[in-house]
Protein backbone atom coordinates (compact mmCIF):
# COMPACT_ATOMS: atom_id res chain seq x y z
CA UNK A 1 0.00 0.00 0.00
CA UNK A 2 2.75 2.32 0.82
CA UNK A 3 4.59 2.09 -2.66
CA UNK A 4 0.86 2.71 -4.06
CA UNK A 5 0.55 5.77 -2.26
CA UNK A 6 4.44 7.12 -3.10
CA UNK A 7 3.65 9.72 -5.79
CA UNK A 8 1.43 11.65 -2.43
CA UNK A 9 2.89 13.22 0.14
CA UNK A 10 3.05 11.66 3.65
CA UNK A 11 0.78 13.43 5.60
CA UNK A 12 -1.61 12.80 2.43
CA UNK A 13 -0.85 9.51 2.79
CA UNK A 14 -1.93 9.10 6.67
CA UNK A 15 -4.46 11.03 6.02
CA UNK A 16 -6.01 8.88 3.68
CA UNK A 17 -5.01 5.33 4.92
CA UNK A 18 -7.78 5.43 7.49
CA UNK A 19 -10.43 6.27 4.82
CA UNK A 20 -9.57 3.65 2.74
CA UNK A 21 -9.12 1.19 4.83
CA UNK A 22 -12.43 1.82 6.14
CA UNK A 23 -13.78 1.80 2.53
CA UNK A 24 -12.24 -1.25 1.56
CA UNK A 25 -11.81 -3.62 4.22
CA UNK A 26 -13.92 -7.00 3.69
CA UNK A 27 -15.03 -5.74 0.53
CA UNK A 28 -11.87 -7.00 -1.58
CA UNK A 29 -11.52 -10.52 0.21
CA UNK A 30 -10.08 -13.20 -2.02
CA UNK A 31 -8.35 -10.34 -4.18
CA UNK A 32 -4.70 -10.47 -5.06
CA UNK A 33 -2.48 -7.55 -2.83
CA UNK A 34 -1.80 -6.25 -6.71
CA UNK A 35 -5.88 -5.96 -7.47
CA UNK A 36 -6.65 -4.30 -4.36
CA UNK A 37 -3.52 -1.79 -4.97
CA UNK A 38 -5.08 -1.21 -8.28
CA UNK A 39 -8.68 -0.61 -6.90
CA UNK A 40 -7.72 1.69 -4.01
CA UNK A 41 -5.72 3.86 -6.76
CA UNK A 42 -8.42 3.92 -8.96
CA UNK A 43 -10.83 5.13 -6.21
CA UNK A 44 -8.34 7.65 -5.12
CA UNK A 45 -7.30 9.48 -8.73
CA UNK A 46 -11.57 9.35 -8.77
CA UNK A 47 -11.42 11.53 -5.29
CA UNK A 48 -8.95 13.81 -6.97
CA UNK A 49 -9.40 14.68 -10.03
CA UNK A 50 -11.68 15.89 -12.39
CA UNK A 51 -13.60 13.94 -14.61
CA UNK A 52 -13.99 15.56 -17.85
CA UNK A 53 -16.23 15.46 -21.16
CA UNK A 54 -14.62 16.55 -24.28
CA UNK A 55 -15.36 17.22 -27.61
CA UNK A 56 -12.40 16.69 -29.98
CA UNK A 57 -13.48 18.79 -32.93
CA UNK A 58 -11.70 19.90 -35.53
CA UNK A 59 -12.23 23.44 -35.13
CA UNK A 60 -12.51 23.53 -31.75
CA UNK A 61 -12.05 21.38 -28.37
CA UNK A 62 -14.60 21.68 -25.53
CA UNK A 63 -13.99 20.32 -22.23
CA UNK A 64 -16.33 20.31 -19.69
CA UNK A 65 -15.75 19.21 -16.24
CA UNK A 66 -18.21 17.39 -14.17
CA UNK A 67 -20.15 19.74 -11.28
CA UNK A 68 -18.23 22.83 -12.68
CA UNK A 69 -19.51 22.88 -16.59
CA UNK A 70 -17.74 24.07 -19.74
CA UNK A 71 -14.23 25.32 -18.49
CA UNK A 72 -12.46 25.09 -21.80
CA UNK A 73 -13.61 26.27 -25.21
CA UNK A 74 -10.55 27.02 -27.66
CA UNK A 75 -9.61 26.71 -31.48
CA UNK A 76 -8.41 23.00 -32.14
CA UNK A 77 -5.09 24.33 -32.95
CA UNK A 78 -1.37 23.70 -32.35
CA UNK A 79 2.14 25.46 -32.52
CA UNK A 80 5.20 23.86 -32.31
CA UNK A 81 9.33 24.08 -33.53
CA UNK A 82 9.75 21.57 -36.83
CA UNK A 83 12.98 19.94 -36.19
CA UNK A 84 12.24 19.55 -32.14
CA UNK A 85 8.91 18.91 -31.83
CA UNK A 86 8.44 21.26 -29.12
CA UNK A 87 5.09 22.83 -28.74
CA UNK A 88 5.10 26.66 -28.47
CA UNK A 89 1.45 27.67 -28.05
CA UNK A 90 -2.11 26.38 -27.73
CA UNK A 91 -5.38 27.08 -28.92
CA UNK A 92 -6.31 30.71 -29.28
CA UNK A 93 -2.47 31.81 -29.34
CA UNK A 94 -2.09 29.38 -32.12
CA UNK A 95 -4.50 29.74 -34.20
CA UNK A 96 -3.51 33.63 -34.14
CA UNK A 97 0.05 32.15 -35.93
CA UNK A 98 -2.19 30.60 -38.91
CA UNK A 99 -0.48 31.83 -42.07
CA UNK A 100 1.88 33.79 -40.01
CA UNK A 101 4.74 31.32 -39.21
CA UNK A 102 8.95 31.42 -39.99
CA UNK A 103 9.90 28.41 -41.26
CA UNK A 104 11.10 27.15 -38.17
CA UNK A 105 7.72 27.09 -37.06
CA UNK A 106 4.52 24.88 -37.96
CA UNK A 107 1.01 25.59 -36.50
CA UNK A 108 -1.30 23.13 -37.51
CA UNK A 109 -4.76 21.87 -37.33
CA UNK A 110 -4.02 17.93 -34.94
CA UNK A 111 -7.52 16.54 -36.58
CA UNK A 112 -8.64 16.58 -39.73
CA UNK A 113 -12.22 15.64 -40.53
CA UNK A 114 -12.95 14.91 -37.24
CA UNK A 115 -10.16 12.10 -36.68
CA UNK A 116 -6.41 12.73 -35.31
CA UNK A 117 -3.99 13.27 -38.35
CA UNK A 118 -1.39 14.26 -36.14
CA UNK A 119 -1.60 12.01 -33.02
CA UNK A 120 1.78 14.08 -30.92
CA UNK A 121 0.25 17.10 -31.82
CA UNK A 122 -3.19 15.74 -30.34
CA UNK A 123 -1.78 14.61 -27.78
CA UNK A 124 -0.12 17.12 -26.45
CA UNK A 125 -2.78 19.48 -27.08
CA UNK A 126 -5.41 17.11 -24.39
CA UNK A 127 -2.42 17.15 -21.92
CA UNK A 128 -2.49 20.90 -21.46
CA UNK A 129 -5.86 21.25 -21.62
CA UNK A 130 -6.14 18.30 -18.66
CA UNK A 131 -3.43 20.07 -16.78
CA UNK A 132 -4.95 23.64 -17.10
CA UNK A 133 -8.37 22.43 -15.42
CA UNK A 134 -6.52 20.48 -12.43
CA UNK A 135 -4.37 23.44 -11.96
CA UNK A 136 -7.59 24.08 -9.60
CA UNK A 137 -7.48 21.36 -6.55
CA UNK A 138 -10.95 19.20 -6.68
CA UNK A 139 -10.71 19.06 -3.08
CA UNK A 140 -9.60 21.88 -1.04
CA UNK A 141 -6.76 20.87 1.16
CA UNK A 142 -6.02 18.03 -1.01
CA UNK A 143 -3.71 17.95 -4.03
CA UNK A 144 -5.08 17.70 -7.98
CA UNK A 145 -3.91 14.87 -9.86
CA UNK A 146 -4.48 14.58 -13.38
CA UNK A 147 -5.32 11.26 -14.12
CA UNK A 148 -9.31 11.98 -14.90
CA UNK A 149 -12.26 9.59 -16.23
CA UNK A 150 -12.97 11.09 -19.85
CA UNK A 151 -15.77 10.67 -22.12
CA UNK A 152 -14.40 11.74 -25.77
CA UNK A 153 -16.99 12.54 -28.53
CA UNK A 154 -15.71 11.55 -32.11
CA UNK A 155 -17.81 11.12 -35.68
CA UNK A 156 -19.49 8.29 -36.19
CA UNK A 157 -18.35 7.42 -39.11
CA UNK A 158 -14.22 6.30 -37.94
CA UNK A 159 -12.43 3.35 -38.67
CA UNK A 160 -11.46 1.08 -35.99
CA UNK A 161 -8.11 2.18 -36.15
CA UNK A 162 -9.33 5.62 -35.82
CA UNK A 163 -11.27 5.16 -33.03
CA UNK A 164 -8.07 3.49 -31.02
CA UNK A 165 -6.16 6.78 -31.61
CA UNK A 166 -8.46 8.88 -30.07
CA UNK A 167 -8.71 6.68 -27.20
CA UNK A 168 -5.23 6.17 -27.02
CA UNK A 169 -4.38 10.18 -27.37
CA UNK A 170 -6.60 10.50 -23.87
CA UNK A 171 -4.54 7.89 -22.45
CA UNK A 172 -1.44 8.86 -22.98
CA UNK A 173 -2.45 12.61 -22.21
CA UNK A 174 -3.07 11.24 -18.59
CA UNK A 175 -6.67 10.22 -18.59
CA UNK A 176 -6.57 6.82 -16.30
CA UNK A 177 -10.23 5.94 -18.41
CA UNK A 178 -11.29 6.81 -21.96
CA UNK A 179 -14.99 6.24 -23.20
CA UNK A 180 -15.90 7.06 -26.48
CA UNK A 181 -19.14 7.98 -27.90
CA UNK A 182 -20.80 8.71 -31.56
CA UNK A 183 -21.08 12.64 -31.77
CA UNK A 184 -24.60 12.24 -32.68
CA UNK A 185 -25.42 10.17 -30.00
CA UNK A 186 -24.03 12.94 -27.81
CA UNK A 187 -25.48 16.05 -29.47
CA UNK A 188 -28.91 14.06 -28.47
CA UNK A 189 -28.03 14.08 -25.33
CA UNK A 190 -26.58 17.67 -24.90
CA UNK A 191 -29.76 18.68 -26.95
CA UNK A 192 -32.25 16.97 -24.43
CA UNK A 193 -33.55 14.64 -26.56
CA UNK A 194 -35.64 11.48 -25.53
CA UNK A 195 -33.00 9.35 -26.99
CA UNK A 196 -34.19 6.20 -24.67
CA UNK A 197 -38.25 6.41 -25.85
CA UNK A 198 -39.79 4.58 -28.48
CA UNK A 199 -40.32 8.14 -29.65
CA UNK A 200 -37.87 8.96 -32.85
CA UNK A 201 -35.97 11.59 -32.59
CA UNK A 202 -33.39 13.51 -35.53
CA UNK A 203 -30.11 15.04 -34.98
CA UNK A 204 -28.22 16.86 -37.47
CA UNK A 205 -24.84 17.86 -35.80
CA UNK A 206 -22.83 20.11 -38.38
CA UNK A 207 -19.09 20.80 -36.99
CA UNK A 208 -16.09 21.90 -38.51
CA UNK A 209 -14.50 19.10 -40.39
CA UNK A 210 -18.22 16.60 -40.50
CA UNK A 211 -21.62 16.58 -40.50
CA UNK A 212 -23.51 14.16 -38.21
CA UNK A 213 -26.87 12.73 -38.82
CA UNK A 214 -28.81 10.41 -37.11
CA UNK A 215 -32.21 9.16 -35.97
CA UNK A 216 -32.34 8.04 -32.55
CA UNK A 217 -34.82 5.65 -30.71
CA UNK A 218 -34.72 3.13 -27.44
CA UNK A 219 -31.29 4.33 -26.76
CA UNK A 220 -29.47 3.22 -29.93
CA UNK A 221 -28.59 5.25 -33.29
CA UNK A 222 -31.02 3.60 -35.80
CA UNK A 223 -30.01 5.53 -39.13
CA UNK A 224 -26.23 7.41 -39.36
CA UNK A 225 -24.81 9.22 -41.56
CA UNK A 226 -21.33 10.90 -41.31
CA UNK A 227 -20.28 13.32 -44.19
CA UNK A 228 -17.02 15.14 -44.49
CA UNK A 229 -18.54 18.08 -45.44
CA UNK A 230 -19.49 21.19 -42.96
CA UNK A 231 -17.58 24.67 -41.49
CA UNK A 232 -14.32 23.69 -43.06
CA UNK A 233 -15.68 22.99 -46.38
CA UNK A 234 -17.76 26.23 -46.35
CA UNK A 235 -14.86 28.24 -45.65
CA UNK A 236 -12.92 26.28 -48.48
CA UNK A 237 -15.98 27.31 -50.57
CA UNK A 238 -15.30 31.40 -50.18
CA UNK A 239 -11.92 31.35 -50.52
CA UNK A 240 -12.23 29.23 -53.91
CA UNK A 241 -15.40 32.17 -54.93
CA UNK A 242 -12.98 34.95 -53.78
CA UNK A 243 -10.20 33.65 -55.75
CA UNK A 244 -12.47 33.10 -59.06
CA UNK A 245 -14.86 36.03 -59.10
CA UNK A 246 -12.15 38.84 -57.53
CA UNK A 247 -8.74 37.40 -58.67
CA UNK A 248 -8.41 37.56 -54.51
CA UNK A 249 -6.55 35.14 -52.60
CA UNK A 250 -7.47 35.00 -49.00
CA UNK A 251 -6.93 32.69 -45.91
CA UNK A 252 -9.12 30.35 -44.52
CA UNK A 253 -9.30 32.50 -41.72
CA UNK A 254 -9.96 35.42 -43.24
CA UNK A 255 -12.70 33.16 -45.07
CA UNK A 256 -14.17 32.16 -41.36
CA UNK A 257 -14.22 35.67 -40.90
CA UNK A 258 -16.55 36.46 -44.16
CA UNK A 259 -18.72 33.59 -43.39
CA UNK A 260 -19.58 34.88 -39.57
CA UNK A 261 -19.97 38.32 -40.83
CA UNK A 262 -22.26 37.79 -43.97
CA UNK A 263 -22.57 34.42 -44.74
CA UNK A 264 -26.45 33.05 -45.05
CA UNK A 265 -27.94 29.89 -46.50
CA UNK A 266 -31.47 31.49 -46.94
CA UNK A 267 -32.52 35.27 -47.86
CA UNK A 268 -32.69 36.33 -44.05
CA UNK A 269 -34.23 39.92 -44.77
CA UNK A 270 -34.25 42.78 -47.19
CA UNK A 271 -30.89 44.09 -46.62
CA UNK A 272 -27.92 42.97 -48.03
CA UNK A 273 -25.41 43.12 -45.70
CA UNK A 274 -21.64 43.71 -46.63
CA UNK A 275 -17.87 43.33 -45.56
CA UNK A 276 -14.66 44.32 -47.02
CA UNK A 277 -11.88 41.16 -47.10
CA UNK A 278 -8.56 41.97 -47.97
CA UNK A 279 -5.91 39.95 -49.89
CA UNK A 280 -3.45 39.24 -52.50
CA UNK A 281 -3.94 40.10 -56.46
CA UNK A 282 -3.20 36.94 -58.68
CA UNK A 283 -2.07 39.11 -61.37
CA UNK A 284 0.10 42.33 -59.64
CA UNK A 285 0.46 39.76 -56.54
CA UNK A 286 0.19 43.59 -54.44
CA UNK A 287 -2.39 43.78 -51.67
CA UNK A 288 -5.80 44.53 -52.50
CA UNK A 289 -9.34 44.69 -50.97
CA UNK A 290 -12.68 43.75 -52.35
CA UNK A 291 -16.58 44.35 -50.92
CA UNK A 292 -18.30 40.91 -50.81
CA UNK A 293 -22.04 41.35 -50.12
CA UNK A 294 -24.53 38.23 -48.26
CA UNK A 295 -25.87 37.48 -51.84
CA UNK A 296 -22.15 37.00 -53.23
CA UNK A 297 -21.10 34.87 -50.15
CA UNK A 298 -24.91 32.71 -50.18
CA UNK A 299 -23.92 32.31 -53.47
CA UNK A 300 -20.67 30.54 -52.37
CA UNK A 301 -21.93 28.18 -50.09
CA UNK A 302 -24.84 27.17 -51.49
CA UNK A 303 -23.40 23.79 -53.27
CA UNK A 304 -21.44 22.72 -49.42
CA UNK A 305 -24.95 23.92 -47.85
CA UNK A 306 -26.99 21.57 -50.57
CA UNK A 307 -24.75 19.05 -49.83
CA UNK A 308 -26.08 18.94 -46.05
CA UNK A 309 -29.38 19.36 -46.96
CA UNK A 310 -29.14 16.06 -49.33
CA UNK A 311 -27.55 14.26 -47.29
CA UNK A 312 -30.14 14.57 -44.72
CA UNK A 313 -32.96 14.05 -47.26
CA UNK A 314 -31.01 10.26 -47.98
CA UNK A 315 -30.85 10.07 -44.27
CA UNK A 316 -35.00 10.50 -43.96
CA UNK A 317 -35.79 7.87 -47.15
CA UNK A 318 -33.76 4.96 -44.90
CA UNK A 319 -35.52 5.78 -41.75
CA UNK A 320 -38.45 3.14 -40.47
CA UNK A 321 -41.67 4.83 -41.70
CA UNK A 322 -42.58 5.13 -37.67
CA UNK A 323 -39.87 6.90 -36.91
CA UNK A 324 -40.54 9.10 -40.23
CA UNK A 325 -43.92 9.95 -38.64
CA UNK A 326 -42.86 10.79 -35.47
CA UNK A 327 -39.77 13.35 -36.71
CA UNK A 328 -42.23 15.05 -38.80
CA UNK A 329 -44.43 15.59 -35.74
CA UNK A 330 -41.52 16.55 -33.32
CA UNK A 331 -38.95 18.03 -36.11
CA UNK A 332 -35.39 17.49 -37.14
CA UNK A 333 -32.84 19.01 -34.48
CA UNK A 334 -29.91 21.11 -35.67
CA UNK A 335 -26.57 21.20 -33.41
CA UNK A 336 -22.85 22.21 -33.91
CA UNK A 337 -21.25 25.45 -34.90
CA UNK A 338 -22.14 25.28 -38.88
CA UNK A 339 -26.13 25.24 -37.51
CA UNK A 340 -25.27 28.93 -36.67
CA UNK A 341 -25.38 29.92 -40.44
CA UNK A 342 -28.16 32.28 -40.93
CA UNK A 343 -31.27 30.81 -42.32
CA UNK A 344 -29.58 27.40 -42.68
CA UNK A 345 -32.65 26.13 -40.42
CA UNK A 346 -35.19 27.77 -42.83
CA UNK A 347 -33.57 26.70 -46.04
CA UNK A 348 -33.87 23.10 -44.54
CA UNK A 349 -37.58 23.33 -43.71
CA UNK A 350 -38.50 25.02 -47.05
CA UNK A 351 -36.58 22.25 -49.12
CA UNK A 352 -37.49 19.00 -46.81
CA UNK A 353 -41.14 20.50 -45.53
CA UNK A 354 -40.72 19.37 -41.87
CA UNK A 355 -39.77 21.26 -38.81
CA UNK A 356 -36.81 22.26 -37.95
CA UNK A 357 -35.28 23.49 -33.82
CA UNK A 358 -31.59 24.82 -33.26
CA UNK A 359 -30.56 23.42 -30.06
CA UNK A 360 -29.71 26.27 -27.25
CA UNK A 361 -26.04 27.06 -27.57
CA UNK A 362 -25.73 24.69 -30.24
CA UNK A 363 -21.60 24.77 -30.28
CA UNK A 364 -21.42 23.28 -26.69
CA UNK A 365 -24.47 20.18 -27.57
CA UNK A 366 -21.68 17.59 -27.54
CA UNK A 367 -19.54 18.57 -25.28
CA UNK A 368 -22.71 18.80 -22.70
CA UNK A 369 -23.67 15.47 -23.96
CA UNK A 370 -20.21 13.84 -23.07
CA UNK A 371 -20.47 15.70 -19.74
CA UNK A 372 -24.09 14.49 -18.68
CA UNK A 373 -22.70 10.79 -19.32
CA UNK A 374 -20.38 11.42 -16.72
CA UNK A 375 -23.22 11.05 -14.25
CA UNK A 376 -25.42 8.36 -15.63
CA UNK A 377 -23.13 5.37 -15.35
CA UNK A 378 -25.72 3.24 -16.80
CA UNK A 379 -26.26 5.25 -19.82
CA UNK A 380 -22.91 5.45 -20.64
CA UNK A 381 -22.38 2.04 -21.08
CA UNK A 382 -25.31 1.87 -22.93
CA UNK A 383 -24.17 4.25 -25.62
CA UNK A 384 -20.17 3.89 -25.49
CA UNK A 385 -18.73 2.08 -28.58
CA UNK A 386 -15.30 1.94 -26.94
CA UNK A 387 -13.51 2.17 -23.56
CA UNK A 388 -9.54 2.31 -23.19
CA UNK A 389 -8.39 2.05 -19.32
CA UNK A 390 -4.97 2.09 -18.12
Amino acid sequence: MGAGLAFLPHSLSVRLFSTIRTRFTGRLSGTSRSEKEADMLDWIFALLSHDLGIDLGTANTLVYVKDKGIMIREPSVVARHKKTKRVIAIGKEAKHMLGRTPETIEALRPLKDGVIADFDATAAMLTHYIRLVHMQPKRPGFPSIPKPKVVVGIPSGVTEVERRAAAEAAIMAGAREAYLIEEPMAAAIGAGLPIQDSRGSFICDIGGGTTEIAVLSLGGIVVNRSIRTAGDEMDEAIVSFVRLKHSLLIGEPTAEDVKIAVGSAYPTDKTDRQTVVRGRDIETGLPRSVRLSETEVREALSPVVHEIVEAIAETIEETPPELVGDIMEHGIVLAGGGSKLRGIDKLIATELKMPIWITDDPQTAVVRGCGKLLDDEVLLAKVKIAARKV
